[in-house]
């Protein structure tokens, strides 16, 4: 898989579904720019939250499944390890390669236990999916069988690292997995590992290795402007039914799912001091002066929650989001989450980029997707917007004459065929891929159809009004 210009890189990850809500079968691999297309009710939905439910179980998808945050709180305060358990504190510290083999046996069976905890996974689908019961999940339309499966695959270079199984025939969710022994844990895995088993040994030339920020997955769910408009009147509604007198008068509460419920909370906790890198306030300014045409400005009053508003380039009053236009409350989070909340090797999913913008907008909104991918993010969106599709087209054919050393000058925006992947959604079908053409780019079959019908349309209806043109002069 290519590599972003800071070098980063993110591991090959695959997932395969069956009978899942309304996906007959699908089989995909993330790119750094995954793509979801199709009709309406497809599963472009469930598959996206389904990964974003995967990310946050895991804390990101790397290497192997935990983070150097989960390593460190997997040993017990009072639990003591034998001599033999430890490993060669010279080998880590030397950066010599540290498979998971090499780990303690209680290290490996308790993320075995961790992988087969069926019960902490299904209350998760429940959270994420906003369902009382894991059947739900359970493909729902013309089914010929009533086995739901899900696969996870991590792989490099063509060897599986680790995998992650889900399986319910309609009497109980199942999961399992396993992780190969031969996976070379990242250094700071092999810190965070070497710690829980001995901290008194870890001196200076260990503690050098600096801990990254566990990549996480983030979502932009396509709710996400009447949020941004109402977020301080939900808050407050939900804190005067969260005492015992609150619930008592509201005896039934609708609930969120996990996702909006994750991104409400970035959106009320949302601090403007945690400032993202350069390069991700840079993309961040580009696409408030090229499509948002002014700023987002964030106020925290003394008490209570954060206030969005916006400023139209050269105007002195600010605007509130709910008098903004639908566009500008749509693109605000977008804003926000690359201000202070993404950072490279994480993972965002936006749900339509494209609602309520101009085809120009689109457009531009696609080179904002390339942008973050050059900048080391994985994204995967679902959209219905030929525009977009037309404009990742013309970023790969960019990409493409980029390779073949044609261009004078890099451009900032372009993508390359291997690190798109379109999905299209069937109903009722599995999901097929739509392989890039350097002469169509990237378009469903569906989209043809519409067009032509469209098209024969119009040439009958443009035939009956010359006819009686041509009926009315001879008269």
């Amino acid at each position: 898989m290519p590599k972003t210009k800071n070098g980063h890189q993110h591991p090959n990850i695959q997932i395969a579904v069956e009978n899942f809500g309304p996906i007959e079968k699908a089989q995909i691999d993330l790119r750094p720019l995954t793509v979801f297309v199709g009709e309406s009710n497809t599963g472009k939905t469930y598959l996206s939250v389904l990964i974003y439910t995967l990310q946050r179980i895991f804390e990101g998808i790397s290497r192997v499944p935990w983070s150097p945050h989960r390593i460190l709180r997997l040993r017990h305060p009072t639990q003591t390890l034998p001599k033999e358990e430890t490993p060669d504190v010279v080998k880590i510290a030397a950066g010599h390669p540290f498979k998971f083999s090499d780990s303690p046996q209680w290290v490996r069976e308790r993320l075995q236990s961790d992988l087969e905890d069926t019960e902490g996974f299904v209350n998760e689908l429940k959270r994420y999916f906003d369902i009382e019961s894991a059947l739900e999940l359970i493909k729902f339309t013309e089914s010929h069988t009533n086995t739901m499966k899900v696969l996870l695959e991590v792989q490099e270079d063509n060897q599986i690292l680790w995998s992650f199984d889900i399986h319910d025939s309609g009497s109980g969710i199942t999961t399992g997995g396993f992780v190969n022994g031969d996976t070379v844990l990242p250094l700071d895995h092999r810190t965070a590992l070497w710690e829980i088993l001995d901290p008194r040994l870890l001196e200076e030339p260990v503690r050098v290795f600096s801990w990254n920020t566990p990549a996480t997955s983030y979502y932009l769910p396509a709710a996400r402007s009447g949020i941004m408009q109402s977020h301080g009147v939900i808050a407050s509604s939900l804190v005067d039914r969260a005492t015992r007198v609150g619930l008592e008068r509201f005896p039934e509460i609708s609930t969120f799912s996990g996702m909006i419920a994750d991104f409400l909370k970035q959106i009320i906790n949302y601090d403007e001091r945690r400032l993202s890198s350069d390069e991700m306030s840079g993309i961040a300014k580009v696409l408030e002066d090229d499509v948002l045409h002014g700023e987002i400005e964030v106020r925290r009053p003394a008490a209570g929650y954060p206030e969005f508003y916006y400023r139209p380039q050269q105007a002195e009053q600010t605007l509130r989001m709910s008098q903004s236009s639908s566009m500008v409350s749509e693109l605000a989070p977008f804003v926000l989450f690359l201000r202070g909340v993404i950072s490279a090797g994480d993972t965002l999913i936006i749900e339509e980029p494209e609602a309520h913008l101009h085809p120009a907008a689109q457009t531009k909104v696609a080179l904002t997707l390339a942008r973050l991918v050059r900048a080391g993010v994985r994204v995967i969106i679902t959209t219905h917007s030929d525009w977009l599709l037309e404009q990742i087209g013309n970023l790969i054919r960019e990409g493409e004459v980029m390779k073949l050393g044609k261009n004078k000058t890099e451009p900032t925006t372009w993508l390359t065929k291997e690190e798109v992947g379109a999905w299209w959604f069937h109903r009722d079908k599995p999901v097929e891929e739509i392989p890039f053409d350097c002469i169509e780019g990237i378009e469903p079959k569906d989209y043809y159809d519409v067009a032509e019908e469209l098209h024969n349309d119009a040439v009958e209806f443009q035939q009956h009004l010359l006819n009686e043109e041509e009926f009315s002069d001879d008269e």
